[in-house]
């Protein structure tokens, strides 16, 4: 079989591409392929003891300033391949859902997170579990108190120009020994009323404020909402939780009370106190915090149904009058023709029965 020139230039020109492309894949850079793909991976990190991970959700830790303590956490790796993790420690916030997280890398520890020494990097094999010791160091001019921080193990994936951090965690609450003080102060209350056009029913109040941690320790308390008329009758007593709170850390709150009745003024009363987490701490001062606001409102309702009352009150009076004029009139004119009939049968009486019999006719 002869085999044309061009049919074989066609054939080097295919298996010239085949081994292009076979060389492209195989060159591919090594750092590349080596990077862990973040969304690929399943990890977990959790306090540990040496021997392994224990029950422990976070790590608390109350200590004399200038104390050192070893604790362990526990990594392991749920993925198909090895892992090498960094090992970061930082100081530790509530976010505004109420959630525990750690700074990021690119914004600086100055508390607690600074207090953890750990290693920077571990390697975890597939579905294998390290523990590796950190040590937590309390400075000797360190303020009583609780000062948060987490530790976690992150991986970082490069997208383009953009480098993204993934980290699980836990915190480490390192609460240093000496005067415990919470207190929960209430701040920017408010309280609006929106009345009800059924004027047989009550309206809603809703009552807004924030409740700050002006304390040195980690807490939770109760805030309790008390609602009063003008009479100093109260409408509304509620007692509700306010969840945890980080010194220097604060919460937004909002109540709404159904069927509060308002004559004029209402007095809402806000009364939070605080409630020790963590270590319990023997001789802490908690302290509990109040804060009043009056609203003043405008019963529309009732006085739209005192006004309709009353206007139905004048019209049954004017309606009662004018039958009572009515009847009146009714008997006065009645009077009036009784009296002239009378005086009537008077006259014609007179004529007939009035005059005297002539004598000539009898002797006639």
């Amino acid at each position: 079989m002869t085999v044309s020139p061009l049919r074989r230039v066609l054939t080097v020109l295919a298996a010239v591409a085949l081994t292009v492309g076979a060389l492209t894949v195989g060159v591919a850079p090594v750092g590349a392929a080596a990077e862990p793909d973040p969304k690929a991976l399943t990890w977990t990190v959790q306090p540990a003891t040496p021997s392994g991970p224990d029950q422990r959700r976070w790590i608390n830790a109350s200590l004399d300033p200038g104390a050192v303590v070893t604790e362990h956490l526990a990594v392991r790796n749920f993925s198909r391949n090895a892992v090498a993790f960094s090992l970061k420690a930082a100081d530790g916030y509530l976010t505004d859902k109420g959630r525990f997280n750690m700074f990021s890398s690119d914004r600086p520890s100055v508390d607690g997170g600074t207090w953890i020494d750990v290693q920077e990097k571990v390697t975890v094999g597939p579905n294998e579990t390290r523990v590796v010791p950190f040590t937590i160091t309390v400075p000797k001019g360190a303020t009583p108190g609780d000062h948060p921080a987490g530790i976690a193990a992150t991986v970082t994936s490069t997208g383009g120009t953009v480098n993204v951090e993934s980290r699980v965690g836990f915190r480490v609450m390192v609460r240093v020994n000496g005067s415990a003080q919470a207190t929960l102060p209430v701040q920017g209350l408010s309280a609006r009323y929106t009345p009800s056009w059924n004027p047989f029913a009550g309206g809603t109040l809703r009552v807004r404020y924030t409740v700050g941690n002006a304390g040195n320790v980690w807490v939770s308390g109760t805030s309790r909402v008390v609602v009063s008329d003008l009479f100093g009758r109260t409408s509304h007593d509620a007692t509700r939780t306010v969840e945890e709170l980080l010194p220097a850390g604060s919460r937004q709150v909002e109540t709404r009370a159904d069927g509060v009745w308002a004559l004029v003024r209402l007095r809402t009363t806000v009364t939070t106190s605080p409630a020790l987490l963590g270590d319990a701490q023997v001789g802490a001062d908690l302290r509990p915090v109040s804060a009043t606001v009056t609203t003043w409102v405008v019963p529309w309702a009732q006085l739209a149904l005192l006004v309709l009352l009353g206007v139905l009150l004048v019209g049954l009076r004017a309606m009662v009058r004018h039958r009572r004029r009515r009847l009146a009139g009714l008997l006065a004119r009645a009077r009036q023709e009784g009296r002239q009939e009378g005086q009537e049968s008077v006259r014609v009486g007179g004529g007939t029965f009035g005059a005297e019999p002539d004598p000539g006719d009898a002797r006639r």
